[in-house]
Parts: structure tokens; C-alpha cells; sequence
């Protein structure tokens, strides 16, 4: 059988050769029509684009880098999701790439990465998303990227990223108009923005509901599940104890429904418990954990395919979005008594 080429498509849908390119690019400048053409033809055709000779032809690997450094491997997955619903569309690949943002070498590493993978562009997770040595080096290299969850908005990168200030808030103020004033709060990790941002919103509701700051009911976390072992032991012995706990994140949040359960006490009559994120934990354990749905699919996936389009065809104007954090409230919260 012979081999469908890029001029047998071409041929097939009668168009030139360049639309062809540009329709497989995902490029501007064809018109809806053309498009639909040309794609049903791409699948009457069973056509595959050789790669190699695809970024021979444009110079391009057609290769996307996506830089994690996260503890939480169910946001890694999510990532990878988003990021791949979009290569996929556009006909990219994807290199995951772990890295430590403390790596004494992170930016060579990251530079011999660009070499050998030759990569088109570069997809940045937290905490990489917020430190500047590293955009500094991909700006310097003229090489594109994009912000994934970003507290900075910058007038030329890309960046997509939830409200993570005002999920907090509503959390927060969830748990207070059920009745608590006694709220402990479990900090992620320092290095990620989402830290910052999600500590703002719990106090922003206390002040909003005339309930004074406590230091004492504050917690350094890091995101692990581990680390909620260690802040749920110190919170959960405090004298009075607090009637509800929020932590950053929904690992955090199951490690202290596991301890407080341990301890004899019941979630939530005793004591309520909230996360945030939405990760699969948060509707696989009982009670289910009341927490804020992080859009990180749709974040990484808008995200990659700005990126990609930005890579075709490059825009002065930035494409900066940011989307909505949804409460999500289940078994693990409930009126005080």
C-alpha cells in the first residue's frame, strides 16, 4: 500500500501543500471550511505525519518540556492530563521533566535539557512558575514558555491560574458560617505562590467576620500528606482545641482526618475538616473532605495550547486568564455544636 504523504492530502482535499501544513500546525489564516476539508481528509487518508521530517521541514521538534517539582503526585497526573489533551490536539509531544527548584544547578540542567530534547517550548508548573531565575534564563534564550498556576502577571508570558486567593476565602467563610471562630489553618509549601495566596483568603474571612488572627492555629505544612501528619498532631493537641481545620491542600487534610479519627474523635461532630484542590483523596476517603475544586487540567491544557499557538505564530498581546475555584462541599463539615 502506498505511503499517504502531505502532497497526497494535499492533492485528495485540492488544496496547496502550505494549507495542508497549516491545518496539521493548527495555524491561522485558513478558513473554517478548508479546515474541516482538509481534516476529513487527514482521516479518510489515514494520514500520520512523519515527525522527523515534520520538524526537519519547519525546524521544530514539535516537543513541549513540562517542569514539575511537587510532592503531590495526583497533581502531577493532573497536569500531565491537561498538558497531553492539548499536544494530542495539536499534534505536539510532551516531556515531563522533574527537577528540584532548590538544585544547585537547576539552570544548566534545564539548559541541557533544551539542547538534547531540542525543545520548542517549555510548560511551567509550581514553583517554577514564580521564580524569576528561571524565566530571566528562558527569556535570554529567546525560548517560549508558559505559567501554570502563577501568582505573577507578567505584560508578555503566558499564564493561566485559579483564584486560589478567593477559593481560601469562600472555604474559610464556609466554615464560619457553620458556626466556627476557633479555624486551624495548615500552610503549604513555601516555595509555591498558592501558599501565599490561599493563607490571604483564610484571613481576609476571619477579618471579614470580625474573628481575630490566632498565630497559635497556624501550621507550617509543605503539601505532603506527611507533613499534615506533623501539623495535625500539634493542632489537634492544642488546649481548647479547635472546631475545624483547614489545610492547603487535600493530602494535608485526609492526614488529619486519619489522626483525629485515631484520637477518637468524629468528623464532624467534633471537628470539622476541609482541604483543597479536589483531589481524587478528597472523594475516595470517608467523610468525604469539603474542599475547593482547582481547575488543573483545564489550567495546564489552556496553558499548553497558547503556548503551541504562540510557537506558530507569535503574539505581542499576552494571554493571561485566570479561572474560577469552586467550593465543593461534603461529609466533612458540618454546623458546630
Amino acid at each position: 500500500m502506498k505511503k499517504v504523504t502531505i502532497n497526497s492530502v494535499a492533492s485528495y482535499a485540492g488544496v496547496s501543500k502550505k494549507t495542508v501544513s497549516r491545518v496539521l500546525n493548527n495555524e491561522p489564516n485558513v478558513s473554517d471550511a478548508t479546515r474541516e476539508k482538509v481534516l476529513k481528509v487527514f482521516k479518510e487518508l489515514d494520514y500520520t505525519p512523519n515527525p522527523i521530517a515534520r520538524g526537519l521541514a519547519q525546524n521544530r521538534s514539535f516537543i513541549i518540556g513540562c517542569l514539575y517539582d511537587n510532592p503531590s503526585k495526583s497533581y502531577i497526573t493532573r497536569v500531565q492530563t491537561g498538558a497531553l489533551a492539548a499536544c494530542h490536539e495539536l499534534n505536539y509531544n510532551l516531556l515531563i521533566h522533574p527537577c528540584e527548584l532548590r538544585g544547585e544547578e537547576l539552570i544548566s540542567n534545564i539548559e541541557h535539557l533544551i539542547q538534547t530534547s531540542r525543545l520548542d517550548g517549555i510548560v511551567l508548573t509550581p514553583p517554577f512558575s514564580d521564580f524569576p531565575e528561571l524565566v530571566s534564563f528562558l527569556k535570554s534564550k529567546k525560548i517560549p514558555y508558559a505559567r501554570v498556576a502563577s501568582a505573577v502577571l507578567e505584560d508578555d508570558s503566558i499564564s493561566v491560574r485559579s483564584n486560589d486567593e478567593q477559593g481560601a476565602f469562600e472555604i474559610t467563610e464556609h466554615l464560619i458560617k457553620l458556626g466556627h471562630k476557633e479555624i486551624a489553618f495548615i500552610k503549604g509549601h513555601p516555595d509555591h505562590s498558592a501558599t501565599e495566596q490561599r493563607f490571604k483568603g483564610y484571613r481576609r474571612a476571619l477579618a471579614s467576620n470580625g474573628i481575630e488572627f490566632d498565630e497559635r492555629l497556624v501550621e507550617e505544612g509543605n503539601f505532603s500528606y506527611h507533613s499534615g501528619v506533623d501539623s495535625a498532631r500539634t493542632i489537634l493537641d492544642l488546649n481548647p482545641r479547635p472546631t475545624a481545620v483547614f489545610a492547603s491542600n487535600d493530602y494535608m487534610a485526609a492526614a488529619v482526618l486519619k489522626l483525629a479519627t485515631q484520637m477518637q474523635l468524629r468528623v464532624p461532630d467534633d471537628i470539622s475538616i476541609a482541604g483543597f484542590d479536589n483531589a481524587p483523596i478528597a472523594r475516595h476517603i470517608w467523610p468525604g473532605l469539603t474542599t475547593i475544586a482547582q481547575p488543573v487540567e483545564e489550567m495546564t491544557q489552556q496553558a499548553v495550547k497558547q503556548l503551541i499557538t504562540h510557537i506558530s505564530d507569535p503574539q505581542e498581546s499576552p494571554y493571561q486568564v485566570t479561572l474560577e475555584a469552586k467550593l465543593i462541599t461534603r461529609e466533612s463539615t458540618a454546623a458546630i455544636k
